[in-house]
């Protein structure tokens, strides 16, 4: 087993029938808080009509997994 960090993003707007999510994984906390930071920064240069209309929040998870096929734990983005 391994661990992984998971990215969960969450946006709501009015009239939409729910909460939409969507969810992207990272090797390491150090990589998953960068792309957290940066989905905040995108949003905070909205405009203000547009914060109004749509919340959005963000968590990095981590949890054990097997390891994934694809993903390059020994050469990240970071160098770790």
């Amino acid at each position: 087993m391994i661990k992984i960090w998971f990215l969960l993003m969450l946006v709501s707007a009015p009239n939409m029938p729910s909460v939409k999510y969507q969810g992207l994984l990272y090797p390491t906390e150090e990589e998953c808080m960068l792309a957290r930071a940066g989905y905040h920064n995108n949003y905070e240069s909205k405009t203000e009509e547009y914060k109004e209309r749509v919340v959005i929040d963000s968590f990095c998870l981590p949890f054990d997994a097997f390891p994934i096929k694809g993903m390059n734990y020994s050469d990240s983005s970071l160098g770790i």
